[in-house]
C-alpha cells in the first residue's frame, strides 16, 4: 500500500481578509500557523511517518509544511519545492477583497474565476510588480511556462504531468508522502486521481489545513479517500470556503 496525504496551507492573511491571493507570497495567519500545527499534532496521533514531503514556493504552504513535520518531529525528511504546485494565478484578481469584488461583478461571475473550470480572470500584464516575470523566486523557469493567469483547467494541466512523472513514480511500496499546497492546485490533483469531471470539481472546497488521507495499493489504483478529523468540523469549513465568494449580507 502507498499514501498520500494532501493538506491546504492554512489560513493566511489574505483568507483572514477573504482577497484573491493566488501567486502572491502571503504568510499565514496566527490562526493558520496554530491550524498548521494542530494538522501535525494529528497526523500524529494518527499514526503517520512520512518518508518525503513536497510543497510549493509559497511561504504560505512551506511553512504550514514545516509546521506539521515540527509537530511530528519529522523536519529531517526529504523536501522537494516546486513552482507547480502554486496556487492557480489569479491574474488582475489577485489582492482584491472577493465579497467586494462579488458586489461589483455578480457572485455568479466570482464563482467562474473562483471554481470553474475553464474560465480564467484576465491577465496581469508582464511588466506589473505582481508578475511572476518580475520575482526572483521564478528567474530559473523558462519564460513561456509562467502564467499570468490560469484557469483551473490550466492549473491542471501543470500540475498532473508533476504527479504523474515525478511524484507518482518516486513512490515505493509501503511509502507514505505529505504534499502541502494550495485549495486549486489540490483540487487539481483530486480531479485527476478521482476522475471527478469538469462540471463537478466546481463543488469541491478544500477548507485549510485539513489533511486528506488517499491510499493506493502498490500500483497506484485509489483504495481509499477521507478527510481527517472531525466530519462536522470539516463540513462547517469546506461551507465556508464555498462562501467566500458571496456579496455581503
Amino acid at each position: 500500500m502507498k499514501k498520500v496525504v494532501l493538506i491546504r496551507h492554512g489560513e493566511s492573511l489574505w483568507n483572514k481578509e477573504n482577497r484573491f491571493t493566488g501567486w502572491t507570497d502571503v504568510d499565514l495567519s496566527e490562526k493558520g500557523v496554530e491550524e498548521a500545527h494542530e494538522a501535525g499534532r494529528l497526523l500524529k496521533a494518527e499514526g503517520f511517518c512520512f518518508d518525503k514531503a513536497y510543497t510549493s514556493y509559497l511561504k504560505r504552504a512551506i511553512k504550514t509544511l514545516n509546521a506539521v513535520l515540527e509537530e511530528m518531529d519529522q523536519l529531517w525528511i526529504p523536501v522537494e519545492k516546486t513552482w507547480r504546485l502554486n496556487e492557480k494565478h489569479y491574474g488582475n484578481l489577485q489582492g482584491l477583497n472577493k465579497a467586494e469584488t462579488a458586489e461589483k461583478f455578480g457572485e455568479a461571475q466570482v464563482k467562474l474565476w473562483r471554481r470553474s473550470y475553464d474560465v480564467a480572470p484576465g491577465p496581469l500584464a508582464a511588466d506589473d510588480s505582481r508578475s511572476p516575470l518580475q520575482e526572483a523566486k521564478y528567474a530559473k523557469v523558462e519564460k513561456s511556462l509562467l502564467p499570468l493567469t490560469e484557469s483551473l483547467k490550466d492549473t491542471v494541466d501543470r500540475i498532473v504531468p508533476y504527479w504523474s512523472q515525478t511524484i507518482v513514480p518516486s513512490m515505493q511500496p509501503g511509502e507514505e508522502v505529505l504534499i502541502a499546497a494550495h485549495g486549486n492546485s489540490l483540487r487539481g490533483i483530486i480531479k485527476h486521481i478521482k476522475g471527478i469531471s469538469d462540471a463537478d470539481i466546481v463543488g469541491l472546497n478544500l477548507p485549510t489545513a485539513v489533511p486528506y488521507l488517499f491510499v493506493f495499493d502498490d500500483a497506484m489504483n485509489l483504495q481509499e479517500d477521507r478527510f481527517l478529523g472531525d466530519p462536522e468540523k470539516i463540513k462547517a469549513l469546506m461551507e465556508a470556503v464555498a462562501n467566500q465568494g458571496k456579496t455581503k449580507k
